[in-house]
């Protein structure tokens, strides 16, 4: 009876021991019907196959995207984010929407992921085909907190507009646009997004919609005035009803972190990453061109060092 009682409190030890080895970590991502939260979803199924040898566990959190993924990291609420390559950059610096807050310089970089166009669709009724036909129509602008809005802003101060210029403003999230756009609530919504992406396939296959090219002179001023921004093309054939490639602009989606995460934390999840690269693309057509090389482009903020620690293994960086 004793060895019994023994062998269970022995037991009962071992489990509290490992609970308590345990490390939890989150990942803030986006919408549920954007390409963010598989992201999110396929680090954190790599990470969590290998929890029993490093101890680490990994969730995801939908939240409204990178503005408010990057100000959620500052306050410690969140251990990694996916962020827009642009709002990285503009976090670390202290500018533009985090002007007010100033720089935070407890910002590191892990990887980038997918690129990102901005992406703008529209009703087939509405005659909207180019970026200047929104004036006027109803147009979902995006929440206050996703990287989306605020790309959308940096654009219209070069073209001249303000939320004035457009019939009716929305902020509907990602994952309720689609059906307003259907419904003929709206007439346009945007999107910074990794493609092929889910709400702009239910958005085409629910009613006769349509990719707007965005380009020009304005686009091109910004793309020659951001280095985090280049051209992008969304081919031909991806969506129902758009046979044409549009043409716009993009940048990258970003892993980030903060300084004070833990070093083994931050190796162990890229370690988990770049070792299953060809898992991770099977997991999102979004993923499908990632490379080594790619991931390590469109970080503006420094490295962790947890981070650097993998790449210097690798041989990726000296």
């Amino acid at each position: 009876m004793r060895k019994a009682l023994l062998f269970v409190s022995l037991f009962s030890l071992t489990l509290l021991a490992q609970a308590a080895e345990q490390r939890f970590i989150s990942i803030g991502t986006g919408g549920l019907t954007g390409v963010y939260y598989p992201a999110g979803g396929a680090i954190c199924r790599l990470i969590n196959r290998n929890r029993r040898s490093h101890g680490i566990r990994c969730a995801v959190e939908s939240t409204g995207g990178s503005i408010f993924n990057l100000n959620t990291l500052a306050n410690r609420e969140l251990d990694f984010a996916i962020a827009q390559s642009d709002w990285q950059l503009h976090a670390y610096q202290g500018s533009s929407k985090f002007k007010a807050k100033g720089p935070n310089k407890d910002l590191r970089a892990v990887f980038a992921i997918h690129s990102e166009p901005f992406t703008v669709v529209a009703r087939t009724d509405s005659g909207v085909k180019t970026l200047a036909d929104l004036k006027g129509k109803r147009v979902n602008v995006g929440n206050p907190g996703s990287g989306q809005r605020g790309t959308l802003e940096e654009l219209m101060v070069l073209l001249g507009w303000s939320m004035d210029d457009f019939k009716l403003v929305a902020e509907l999230k990602a994952s309720e646009q689609s059906r307003a756009l259907c419904d003929n609530k709206i007439d346009v919504m945007i999107f910074m997004a990794g493609h092929p992406n889910a709400a702009i396939k239910e958005a085409t296959t629910a009613c006769d919609a349509r990719l707007v090219q965005v380009e020009g002179a304005a686009v091109q001023r910004l793309i020659d005035a951001l280095s985090y921004y280049a051209p992008a093309t969304i081919p031909a054939g991806m969506y129902r009803g758009n046979d044409f490639d549009a043409h716009t602009f993009g940048s990258k989606a970003t892993l980030v972190s903060r300084a004070d995460v833990d070093d083994e934390v931050v190796y162990q999840l890229v370690k988990a990453v770049f070792e299953n690269l060809e898992a991770m693309r099977r997991l999102h057509p979004a993923f499908a061109h990632l490379t080594p090389q790619s991931m390590l482009q469109g970080n503006s903020a420094p490295y962790h060092p947890g981070a650097l620690r993998y790449y210097r293994e690798a041989g990726l960086i000296e």
